[in-house]
C-alpha cells in the first residue's frame, strides 16, 4: 500500500495521479482508514484474514473480479469512480492485481491508497471515497461483510445530512 495525495490533473481515472506529497498510515487511521499487510504463507495470510474477520464481526464474503473480460467494465469504473459514502464499512483483501481507493481527508483533499495483492483495507462508514482500477485494469477481491450490507452508494450531494456522515465527522 502506498499512499499520497491525489494531483488533480486531466489524466485518466486509472493513471496513479501522484502529487508526490505522501501521506502516513497513522493519517488514514485517523481518517477510520484501517490497513494490514497480509505476510506469510497462504495458509497464514488465510489465519490472518480470519483474526480480523472474527475480532471485527465479519462473517460472510465474496470475491469480486474486475479486469478488461469484465461485461460493461467501463459502466462499473464509472459507478465506482463516481464520489459516494456507504452506510457500512467497505472491506476488501486484494487477492490478485490492484487498484485506487481514493478517500477524502478532512479538509476534503482527495488521498489516493493503491493497493496490491495481500493488501488488506477498510473504509469506514460515512467517509466520501471512490475506486479506480490502476493501469493494469485488473483486481480481483475478497470482500467482507456483516449479515445483510448495505452496499447502496449514496452519492455526495445526497450524503450531507446523511447520519453515518454526521457520526464519521464527530
Amino acid at each position: 500500500m502506498r499512499a499520497y495525495y491525489f494531483a488533480e490533473d486531466s489524466s485518466d481515472n486509472c493513471q496513479p495521479h501522484d502529487s508526490g506529497i505522501e501521506v502516513s498510515p497513522e493519517t488514514l487511521e485517523k481518517l477510520g482508514v484501517f490497513y494490514a499487510r497480509l505476510t506469510g504463507t497462504e495458509e497464514e495470510k488465510q489465519a490472518q484474514l480470519d483474526s480480523i474477520a472474527k475480532e471485527r464481526n465479519y462473517n460472510s464474503f465474496d470475491v469480486i473480479n474486475l479486469s478488461t473480460l469484465t461485461p460493461d467494465l467501463d459502466k462499473k469504473l464509472d459507478v465506482f469512480f463516481d464520489e459516494h459514502l456507504h452506510e457500512d464499512e467497505e472491506i476488501r483483501c486484494v487477492l490478485q492485481g490492484s487498484g485506487y481507493f481514493d478517500v477524502r481527508d478532512l479538509d476534503d483533499k482527495w488521498i489516493r491508497i493503491h493497493v496490491v495483492k495481500d493488501d488488506f483495507i477498510i473504509v469506514p462508514h460515512g467517509i466520501f471515497h471512490r475506486f479506480a482500477l490502476d493501469s493494469n485494469k485488473k483486481i480481483t477481491a475478497k470482500r467482507l461483510f456483516k449479515q445483510n450490507p448495505s452496499w447502496i452508494a449514496i452519492p455526495r450531494d445526497q450524503a450531507t445530512e446523511n447520519p453515518f456522515r454526521i457520526s464519521y465527522l464527530e
